[in-house]
């Protein structure tokens, strides 16, 4: 099965212009997710899909691939729709753009997912997280059904928690592999009430009934959605270069950071 990553990479950020240009230990943001994605050992291709020439030209003066798409696209899955149709493929995974920190290893986990499903339409990830980060309306929940397909996702924590202690939370992971003939759907469905409500493109899938099937992973590093979540990641990364450590390194203490034990209690 064919697989190919496409990074769509917006110049136009609201809340961190220029964000894929960022400087992040000496190399712009897109490198580090690029350099991360060429790590995802069932991969074919590693595209970036962006609407401003300065972003391709950066990536193609690292070596990378870029494709130029349109700056009328709403969101990272239409930009995937475009580039389905410049780049044949089976298996397509939407990697964001401002991720410097993913694990290779949890793209290859989705991969391997969707080639041992064939009967699933998409496949994203999702890990647990407490209480407290679930009441925070950038991280995206998700509810899942005994099969592990997502019910219901949004930015407020579900579910609701009636009795306290009832309830217990799944972080959504922003990346999906999706299949040729979903993504070609895709681009034919309308945005439901629920999508432009919440703003999350993955509502579209649920409403006309795609199956969204969830596997788990360990807590995530966080992504760069602010100025501030660039300092943070910054600092992270630093740290660890100063000692010499891998990169991996900064995710484990990520990981401590974020307690994921404090998700069961």
């Amino acid at each position: 099965m064919k697989t190919t990553i496409v990074i769509p990479a917006r110049y136009g950020s609201t809340r961190l212009p220029g964000k894929p240009l960022v400087d992040i230990l000496g190399k712009p943001m897109i490198q580090h997710v690029v350099e991360r994605a060429q790590q995802v050992v069932n991969a074919h291709r590693v595209v970036v899909a962006t609407d401003d020439s300065r972003v391709a030209s950066t990536v193609r003066d690292f070596g990378g691939e870029a494709i130029m798409t349109s700056v009328d696209h709403a969101s990272g899955t239409d930009r995937l729709v475009e580039v389905m149709s410049q780049i044949h493929a089976d298996l397509y995974v939407n990697l964001q753009g401002d991720e410097p920190l993913i694990r290779p290893e949890d793209v290859t986990r989705l991969i391997d997912g969707m080639h041992a499903r064939p009967d699933v339409d998409v496949g994203s990830l999702c890990h647990a997280i407490d209480a407290a980060e679930a009441r925070n309306i950038n991280a995206v929940k998700v509810v899942l059904d005994d099969k592990g397909q997502a019910m219901y996702f949004s930015r407020s924590p579900i579910p609701f928690e009636r009795a306290p202690g009832s309830a217990s939370y799944l972080k959504h992971v922003g990346v999906y592999a999706y299949r040729r003939a979903t993504l070609e759907r895709y681009g034919t469905l309308a945005s439901p009430m629920t999508e432009r409500a919440e703003m999350l493109e993955q509502l579209r899938l649920l409403h006309a009934g795609v199956r969204m099937q969830m596997f788990g992973v360990a807590p995530t590093a966080p992504g760069v959605d602010t100025p501030q979540c660039l300092e943070r990641v910054r600092a992270m990364m630093a740290a660890h270069w100063r000692r010499g450590d891998t990169a991996s390194a900064s995710l484990s203490v990520e990981r401590q950071i974020q307690d994921p034990a404090g998700a069961r209690r």
